[in-house]
């Protein structure tokens, strides 16, 4: 599920009051006056008559119960209700969901590893992602690991994961190329922050972004990584947004404004429309700065960004704003496909509604697109990473080489031969 792309107000406490109702239907009544009046999306769904029939839902599976049916019934009747708006950046989400995005959002901690994961074959797994400091970040482990065995059985996801439930010792037996490895890992409770992190391949710097939503400072580690790769005098950067799923659109703001001089968007909501104006690592909403980076850097150089079918969100608007100023190639796959609009969370105790509240657009009125259609098409392989082989990687290095250096910095297309006006 893509993570949502953020407004300022993300997690904001909503408490609809009723009378001599249920506590599924109190619930049903909070979810369903927050649709009815604070969606901004593009779906089409008649929602008042959405509303009447899943109520009919909700009344059926509580009439053996009437006024004591519980929230936990009313859940799969929401997630059912939620799903049928047709909207993929809203849904309703249960108190374990719930509270594993709080910890992502916030930069809490949880019981991990710290390594992600992609399917190779079988129950067999390929290691996509390490995050820094965690366990898996101290035994070595590497981007293109295969897990073989743990604890010398067969490997098993279930098996992993039970493993870390417990906390208990692990060990895995892990191909990397033609070397066979045995670590050892014992789940902790770790920080889910995983900011930017950046790696040389000869003189091109990688920026590998796995999130934007890490408690705050991604797009302050992006500056610093474009100073860093600068002293390193880098000849071209590729940004890695493989498998990002989004987070905070000022966030992602701040990070493409390393690249981009400046972009301008209109937000549009059921209360009407708002003017945002990026510039140089700071955010103006109507003219008012809300967010800015402590030590802002540019690159003008050759630059290409990542993507594939898993950049979602906030990281496909981060490829557009690239894309839409010219500022760099965009290689991989066409992404998720929910990038014109941003969430808001609204918490209902224990649970959540994720609901779309924005739809976005240029200020010549040009919406933005669902997905980001890449420059450079490509897609990864799997088999070849196991063996040393970054596919995508080496095409985002190649698409450099195609770039000159600008003469001058790009403009934002988008205010070009039309008055000021006050995204």
């Amino acid at each position: 599920m893509p993570r949502p792309l953020l407004t300022l107000a993300a997690l904001a406490a909503l408490s609809v009051s009723t009378t001599l109702a249920s506590p599924a239907q109190d619930l049903f009544n909070q979810v369903n006056t927050l649709i009815q009046e604070q969606y901004g999306g593009l779906s089409p769904v008649d929602r008042p008559a959405l509303t009447r029939e899943y109520q009919t839902r909700l009344d059926a599976v509580c009439r053996a119960t009437a006024q004591t049916c519980s929230r936990e019934t009313a859940y799969p009747v929401l997630e059912a209700e939620v799903n049928a708006l047709n909207d993929e950046h809203s849904n309703f989400e249960r108190p374990d969901a719930f509270q594993d995005f709080v910890a992502s959002a916030t930069g809490g901690s949880r019981l991990q590893f710290g390594v992600r994961l992609a399917n190779l074959n079988g129950e067999n797994r390929v290691v996509l992602d390490v995050v820094p400091g965690s366990t898996a970040d101290e035994a070595g482990l590497r981007r293109g690991d295969v897990f073989q065995s743990i604890n010398g059985q067969p490997y098993t996801y279930a098996g992993l994961r039970e493993a870390r439930e417990k906390g208990q010792p692990t060990t895995l037996s892990v191909q990397r190329g033609t070397q066979t490895l045995s670590v050892t890992l014992t789940a902790r409770e770790t920080s889910t922050r995983e900011l930017p992190t950046l790696s040389m391949q000869g003189t091109v710097a990688v920026i590998r972004i796995p999130s934007f939503l890490a408690g705050g400072g991604v797009a302050n580690r992006v500056h610093e990584l474009v100073a860093q790769a600068q002293t390193n005098r880098a000849s071209g950067i590729v940004v890695d947004l493989r498998g990002d799923p989004g987070g905070d659109l000022s966030e992602c703001d701040g990070a493409a404004s390393a690249f981009v001089p400046t972009f301008t968007r209109l937000s549009r909501s059921p209360d009407g429309d708002a003017r945002t104006v990026v510039s140089r690592g700071s955010r103006l909403e109507d003219g008012r700065i809300r967010s800015s980076v402590n030590r802002p850097s540019f690159w003008s150089g050759p630059l290409s960004v990542i993507v594939d079918q898993s950049s979602a969100s906030c990281s496909e608007f981060f490829a557009y704003e690239i894309q839409y100023a010219g500022r760099g190639k965009i290689v991989g796959e066409p992404t998720a496909g929910v990038g014109n609009t941003a969430t808001q969370v609204f918490q209902l105790d224990d649970a959540a509604l994720q609901l779309t509240v924005l739809n976005y657009a240029k200020p010549d009125g040009t919406p933005y697109p669902e997905r980001v259609t890449p420059d450079i098409p490509g897609k990864d392989d799997i088999l070849k990473l196991t063996q040393g082989e970054d596919v995508l990687l080496q095409a985002g290095i190649e698409a450099l080489s195609t770039q000159m250096q600008p003469a001058a910095l790009p403009t934002d297309r988008s205010d070009q031969n039309r008055p000021h006006q006050e995204n």
